[in-house]
C-alpha cells in the first residue's frame, strides 16, 4: 500500500502543508508518485532521469517534497482544488501504486488526471473506472529526430503514438493531452506538423517551455525565447480551433514560423487572451512550472488583458 506521495510546492502551500507566498494559486492539486530512485527512462531534460545528477525532489524547476499520504488526504480539501493531477515516473510497481492512489483519492470526489508512460489498454479502462477522465502523454519531442536525441526511453516514438490512440479509444476524443516541450532542438515546422497531427487524431496539446536544470544532460542548453514560444502558442490555438490547418502556416528556409495564413489585424480580432494561458485539463493552471516568478510567464496561469494579445501579435508578426 502506498504510504508516501510527492506534492508540488505550490500545492503544498495551498493545502497548508508548507508556508510560502503564491503569485498565482494552483487551481489543481499536483501530486507525483513517490519512488526512492530514478525513473527507468533517461530523458535528457528530466531531473528524474536514470542518469540525472539533479535533486530528485524536483520536476522541471518545481520542488516536490514528500509527505505521508494520510497527511495529504486530510489536507487536500483545504486547497479548494477543482482537480487532482497525478504525475508519474516509471519504476517497477508504478501501475499498482497509481491504482492504490486512485482508491485513496476516491472519497474526495475530485476529477483526476494521470500523466503516465504507456500502459495496457486494460489498465486505462481500470483508471477510467476509478475516476480518471484525462490522460497526459509525455511525448515531449516534436519530431522523431528530436525524440531519438533527447528521450532515451523504453518506449519508441511509434509506441507513444499507439498509446495515444489507445487513450482516445478508452476515454474519447479530447481526453488525451500530448505534452510537447518547445526548445529541445526542433524547428517550428516540426512543432506545427506534430501539433496538427495531434489535433487531427482527436487529441489535445499541452505546451511546455524547455527548462534547463543543473544535473541533467541538457543543463547547459538555453530555454526558448518568449517570442518564439508565443508564435508556437498562437499556432496551437489556431489549430485547436480550426482557424488554421497545417497548410496555412509559412516558414523560412530554416523552419522558423513566419506566417499564420491570417492577416495581422484579423488575428487580433480572432485570438482571445486564453490563447496564451496554460492549456491543459479542465481546472489546470500550472503556475510557474517553466519559469521563475517575477518575469513574464511562458504560460499565463490567469487570463491576461485583451490589450496583451494585440502587443504579442504586433511583436511576432
Amino acid at each position: 500500500m502506498v504510504e508516501l506521495v510527492r506534492v508540488s510546492y505550490g500545492t503544498a502551500v495551498a493545502m497548508g502543508l508548507k508556508k510560502g507566498k503564491m503569485l498565482a494559486r494552483p487551481t489543481a492539486a499536483y501530486l507525483m508518485t513517490y519512488w526512492p530512485g530514478h525513473c527507468r527512462n533517461n530523458c535528457a531534460f528530466c531531473v528524474q532521469a536514470r542518469e540525472s545528477r539533479a535533486d530528485l525532489e524536483k520536476l522541471s524547476r518545481v520542488t516536490w517534497p514528500v509527505f505521508e499520504l494520510e497527511e495529504v488526504l486530510d489536507a487536500l480539501p483545504r486547497g479548494n482544488f477543482s482537480r487532482l493531477c497525478l504525475q508519474t515516473i516509471d519504476y517497477p510497481g508504478m501501475v499498482e501504486d497509481v491504482l492504490d492512489l486512485l482508491e485513496a483519492f476516491a472519497p474526495l470526489n475530485l476529477s483526476v488526471s494521470v500523466s503516465i508512460t504507456p500502459v495496457e489498454k486494460g489498465t486505462l479502462r481500470e483508471f477510467k473506472r476509478r475516476g480518471v477522465d484525462y490522460i497526459g502523454v509525455g511525448l515531449d519531442a516534436a519530431s522523431e529526430r528530436v525524440y531519438r536525441e533527447v528521450k532515451d526511453s523504453l518506449y519508441s516514438w511509434d509506441e507513444m503514438w499507439a498509446f495515444t490512440r489507445d487513450v482516445i479509444d478508452v476515454f474519447g476524443p479530447g481526453r488525451a493531452f500530448i505534452h510537447l516541450i518547445v526548445g529541445l532542438g526542433e524547428t517550428d515546422g516540426e512543432m506545427v506538423e506534430t501539433m496538427a497531427g495531434v489535433y487531427e487524431m482527436g487529441a489535445e496539446v499541452s505546451l511546455f517551455a524547455f527548462t534547463p536544470v543543473k544535473g541533467t544532460r541538457l543543463e547547459n542548453s538555453r530555454p526558448p525565447s518568449l517570442e518564439r514560444y508565443r508564435r508556437i502558442q498562437l499556432a496551437r490555438y489556431l489549430l485547436e480551433t480550426g482557424l488554421a490547418s497545417r497548410g496555412d502556416f509559412t516558414f523560412d528556409n530554416e523552419g522558423n514560423l513566419t506566417g499564420f495564413g491570417i492577416p495581422k489585424e484579423k488575428l487580433m480580432e480572432l485570438v482571445p487572451p486564453e490563447g496564451f494561458v496554460t492549456h491543459g485539463c479542465p481546472g489546470c493552471n500550472r503556475p510557474y512550472y517553466n519559469e521563475r516568478p517575477g518575469g513574464e510567464p511562458y504560460n499565463f496561469p490567469v487570463r491576461p488583458g485583451r490589450e496583451y494579445v494585440r502587443r504579442v501579435i504586433e511583436a511576432i508578426l
